[in-house]
């Protein structure tokens, strides 16, 4: 892990969709990494984070030498139905297949850690691919804990995919 990496991490825009897309996509081409299946277009993603959730905290990473968005984190309420899990928050994070191992999934998470606190939340979830083990250890390194396994819980080209699921006590 290089410490050298000058990133700025900060809220995403919508004008950052391209940027995000350019990271996304090539994760879910690569087929082993994330559960989406379907590549995102940069109109796609404006919009969504026109409507991201005003509880939500997405952040992206950027290279500071290229000014290119290298990664990013987002998190929403885990639930919107009920105020009973107003607390937990669902999370992702995606790091440019070129640029990992070089500290920007800490950077991510410090900076969404703290606010997710200032939102309220006192919990985060999420699943990873269980045939993911990279993924599994950049969380654990965050303090989540694997608390159980959703067995078949994708079905990716015919073929089922466990999931752990794992949460993390801010």
């Amino acid at each position: 892990m290089s410490a050298a990496v000058p990133l700025q991490i900060r809220e995403a825009t919508p004008d950052d969709a391209a940027g995000i897309v350019a990271v996304l996509n090539p994760i879910i081409a690569a087929g082993i990494y994330t559960v989406f299946d379907q590549p995102f277009d940069v109109e796609t993603e404006r919009a969504f984070i026109q409507e991201f959730s005003p509880r939500g905290i997405f952040h992206v990473a950027v290279d500071r030498t290229s000014e290119a968005i290298v990664g990013f984190q987002n998190m929403e309420p885990i639930a919107s139905y009920t105020h009973a899990f107003d607390h937990v928050g669902s999370l992702g994070t995606y790091v440019d297949l070129t640029r990992r191992r070089q500290g920007i999934a800490s950077r991510l998470f410090a900076a969404t850690f703290a606010a997710a606190i200032a939102k309220g939340y006192e919990k985060v979830f999420t699943f990873v691919r269980a045939d993911n083990p990279a993924a599994l250890q950049v969380y654990l390194r965050q303090g989540f804990e694997v608390i159980g396994t959703a067995r078949g819980h994708a079905k990716l080209q015919g073929r089922y995919i466990d999931a752990a699921m794992i949460e993390k006590i801010l």
